[in-house]
């Protein structure tokens, strides 16, 4: 028997990159693999792995060259991290890297594009459910899958705290989520499709526009912009799941992440509900 081929790495590195110009940031959020090929054959062939580098590092290689190249646009960022397996590493002979991009777009409130507010390309699906017998009707509208986020402006702190707790309080963090809302109708709007942007817009303006002390206190005051937006609407339900961003400890590599580079990931992610009525 003989080795005919063989390559290995990393799949799903997921890194965010936060450039931090005074007021406005600038996002890149890519998911990478990383396949490495080279001199590997005798850790398949003969159990020995003393040129194999760990996948592990793989990863961390990764999140250091992110933090090194922050304003480098994607191309030429997995482009660096080529390279630094090239520089490192004589085993290496070639780097397959390939890389999704999640595209966020800069959010705008009454005109203005916002320095930290972020929405998801292409984003959330309009929903509605109608219940309707001979005599009445109840209608509700909504939107599946919504996802925005801000870059600053939000914090966690002054939870309760005892021996199981290891979460680290902040005042500064990425706050994201993916927004399942549902409002109910009492009376008709003149235009269904224009009240609907109302309430959304309501919503994004609290969220991007004040510190939030955490995901209830953002979302009761969401909530509530959108009642007085839209008189229309008797009550509405909001389910936001966090979408993390976790700080990278870069430390080990004498490295600061600065609050500049995270891993993002979705679970297991803290799910909160709420209903406000008027």
């Amino acid at each position: 028997m003989q080795l005919t081929a063989n390559r290995y790495g990393q799949a799903r590195v997921r890194i965010m990159r936060v450039r931090r110009d005074g007021a406005s940031n600038s996002l890149s959020e890519l998911s990478l693999t990383v396949m490495l090929h080279g001199d590997f054959a005798r850790a398949y062939t003969d159990a020995d792995n003393q040129g194999v580098i760990a996948t592990d590092t793989v990863k961390n290689i990764v999140n250091i060259v992110a933090r090194e190249y922050l304003n480098a646009d994607s191309i030429n960022f997995c482009a660096a991290v080529a390279q630094r397996f090239f520089d490192r590493y004589s085993q290496v002979a070639r780097v397959e890297i390939t890389a999704a991009e999640t595209k966020w777009d800069r959010l705008i409130v009454d005109g203005v594009p916002q320095p930290h507010g972020f929405l998801l390309d292409a984003n959330g699906k309009p929903t509605l459910k109608l219940d309707q017998t001979r005599d009445s009707r109840t209608l509700w509208s909504g939107i599946d899958g919504f996802t925005f986020m801000k870059s600053t402006g939000s914090g966690w702190a002054d939870y309760l705290i005892d021996d199981y707790t290891t979460l680290k309080e902040t005042q500064d963090r990425i706050a994201a989520t993916s927004m399942n809302a549902t409002w109910r109708w009492a009376a008709e709007p003149e235009n269904y499709a224009a009240a609907n942007a109302l309430i959304l817009s309501g919503m994004l303006t609290v969220f991007a526009t004040t510190y939030s002390h955490g995901v209830q206190d953002s979302l009761f005051r969401m909530g509530s912009a959108a009642l007085d937006a839209v008189p229309q609407i008797a009550e509405i339900t909001l389910a936001c799941p966090n979408k993390h961003y976790l700080p990278i400890d870069l430390s080990p590599f004498g490295l600061s992440a600065d609050n500049m580079v995270f891993t993002p990931t979705d679970e297991p992610h803290g799910q909160i509900e709420c209903t406000i009525q008027r």
